[in-house]
Parts: structure tokens; sequence; C-alpha cells
């Protein structure tokens, strides 16, 4: 499955690796992963580049104990709706904290993870993940 999305996974580095979406001038808004069009003004000129912040609170989060294909042997584990500091919003699993500590509101961090692989001969796939932080 990943040599099919290698390619995918090449053209995503700077959103996967250095967490870049867009902002729009006009409205301020912030947008992960970065919006061709603002979905507020409808306009696409004003949309810049920008790496999002690597901190945030969780809004929302749920226990994923049966995973999509290639992530069957991660469960359980948790997925968040998580809130950066620039208000862009970014779905991500939470990683290497305990499970009482992952509750709406907690603080979090982004880091770098292993997000996939097929076998030892195959591309390994890094991106980010976030984990919880006091």
């Amino acid at each position: 499955m990943t040599h099919a999305c290698l390619p995918l996974h090449w053209r995503r580095y700077p959103e996967r690796y250095l967490l870049k979406g867009n902002y729009c001038e006009n409205c301020k808004t912030a947008f992960f992963p970065a919006r061709v069009v603002c979905p507020n003004c409808r306009r696409k000129a004003l949309l810049k580049e920008k790496e999002m912040p690597r901190t945030g609170r969780i809004i929302s989060f749920t226990e994923v104990f049966v995973g999509p294909m290639g992530f069957e042997h991660e469960t359980p584990y948790f997925l968040a709706l998580i809130e950066l500091e620039n208000k862009a919003k970014i779905l991500s699993q939470i990683v290497d904290s305990k499970k009482e500590s992952i509750r709406e509101g907690a603080k979090v961090k982004k880091v770098f993870r292993k997000i996939s692989d097929t076998d030892k001969e195959g591309a390994i796939a890094y991106g980010y993940k976030f984990k919880v932080v006091k």
C-alpha cells in the first residue's frame, strides 16, 4: 500500500514535516491543511503559506478500537481534534500520553513519529502526531 502512495507522501512533505498550512490575509484565518480558496471570503490571491504553531488544545477526542487498513496493529489509539494556537484545527493521533491525561482542553504539542510502513524493504512514512503536555 505504501508503494502506491509514495508520490503522495513526497508531495505532502511540507505539510507533514513542517506543519505548513496557509493564512488568509483578508479575514485573518489560518487553515490546515492549506486551502486553495479561502472558504470565508472566497478569495484565492490573499492566501499565504505559513507554518502552523506546534502547540494547541484538544477540542474533542475518541479512542479507536478497530483501525483502518494499515493501522490495525496500532489499536487501541486516540484520535483528537486539536485547535492550534492560531485557531486552525487539525485531526491527529495522540501518542506518548497516559489515557487519563487525554481530555478536552488538555494542552498538546507536535511530535514527529512514524506514520506507516509496509515491510522491511518498503518506504517508511513519517509525520506529525501530538502528545499531551502539562
